[in-house]
């Protein structure tokens, strides 16, 4: 099918997916993780607070992603009312006083980027793919580390002034809403969308189910950095200009990492950067167990935010590779397993705080023991037939 005169060009598709994965999980999912130490100083949030602010957060996710995997919405109807939701619920925050209205709000930001997650995956991906720029899909990739670097800049900026964090959660509020004005139109329906009834025909293969359930660890393993880095660094070193910069420097390097793939990466299937990427965040993971100074956070910056986007959009191009026009669905199942499985952390980290037990290290140490299953879940089997047929279809991760 021809697409229309009006359809976005691929250049287009990547500024506006970038800006919306920017959005929807620097800031609808990670945004909490720079102020979690800004809102213990101002508000006296207590740790085990933070964990389940984190975890309705982390549930609202999960909720996002059953609800697309079971009823797969057209992914850019997906997008545009997700990049909305969190820009409210982001600007909520910067109003809203007290606990419980912030385990609402954090709950809704949640649904709202499984929604954008999986709504620009499904609609970058086909779109570039056949406009023949299916290797630009790690630009798209890059928002999510950018969007990070830049609230984690915003954290660093607002400890070093002594800014309350509502006025943080507002600028932030207030950039997401930009975000979904600039890619409302953008964000339209392509003639190359995925047909609903395919996904709902196809049957799922054993290599799918591996897939999910590696990519359920893969949530389990990497979220105990993910979330609580900063606070752990705040723990080791009392200078906010010094610890401050641990959450940049975790989403710099993930937005840096899709960009690198693509180059130095181009003929490697997407089995063996999962494989890779796993391997090296599981280390960065045990980092900080090793050496809880400012070191050992370095480290776990590094190697976890330089390989969890690397991990997602090794995940998301398997599933165009296995799945097709049917990976919207498959996509959804994946960010539903990976939602489900990183609630457990900061749930475990709530029950170790209240226990007494440090909070952090044997989180770590499970995290870590995840992310080594998570692995070999999704590990290059040359025998398994859909692999075969993955290879012969050239969709790899950056053709």
């Amino acid at each position: 099918m021809d697409r229309p005169a009006h359809a976005a060009t691929a250049a287009t598709i990547v500024v506006v997916g970038l800006l919306a994965l920017a959005s929807a999980m620097g800031v609808g999912r990670f945004a909490f993780t720079p102020l979690l130490p800004l809102m213990q100083a101002h508000d006296g949030l207590s740790l085990g607070q933070g964990a389940w602010l984190a975890t309705a957060n982390y549930l609202g996710y999960a909720a996002g992603a059953l609800a697309c995997s079971v009823r797969p919405p057209a992914p850019h109807a997906a997008a545009r009312a997700g990049l909305i939701a969190v820009a409210v619920s982001t600007l909520a925050m910067g109003v809203a006083e007290g606990y419980p209205a912030w385990l609402v709000l954090r709950f809704v930001a949640g649904v709202a980027s499984a929604c954008v997650l999986v709504g620009v995956s499904g609609w970058a991906l086909a779109a570039l793919g056949a406009r023949g720029r299916a290797g630009w899909s790690g630009g798209v990739f890059s928002g999510v580390g950018i969007g990070i670097a830049l609230a984690g800049v915003a954290g660093l900026v607002a400890g070093i002034e002594a800014v309350a964090p509502a006025t943080v959660w507002l600028l932030l509020g207030a950039a997401s809403a930009a975000v979904a004005a600039i890619g409302w139109l953008p964000l339209s329906a392509d003639a190359t969308a995925a047909p609903a009834k395919a996904a709902a025909l196809r049957r799922w293969s054993p290599g799918d189910a591996r897939l999910v359930a590696g990519y359920g660890a893969f949530g389990f393993g990497y979220i105990i950095p993910a979330t609580f880095l900063p606070a752990m660094a705040r723990d080791a070193i009392a200078d906010p200009a010094v610890f401050g910069w641990i959450w940049p420097a975790f989403g710099a390097t993930a937005a840096v990492s899709t960009a690198l793939v693509a180059i130095a990466f181009r003929r490697a299937s997407p089995a063996r950067l999962w494989t890779a990427s796993i391997l090296l965040m599981a280390a960065g993971v045990l980092a900080p167990v090793l050496d809880p100074g400012l070191a050992g956070l370095l480290v776990s910056a590094s190697l976890v935010g330089g390989t969890f986007m690397v991990a997602t959009l090794a995940g998301m191009q398997e599933a165009r590779r296995r799945a097709g026009t049917a990976a919207p669905r498959l996509m959804a199942a994946m960010t539903a397993a990976f939602a489900l499985g990183q609630l457990a952390g900061p749930v475990v980290v709530a029950a170790a705080t209240a226990a007494g037990a440090g909070g952090i290290a044997g989180p770590s140490l499970a995290g870590a023991a995840g992310l080594l299953g998570a692995a070999f879940a999704l590990r290059d089997r040359r025998t398994d037939p859909t692999t075969r047929h993955a290879a012969t279809c050239g969709e790899g991760p950056n053709p």
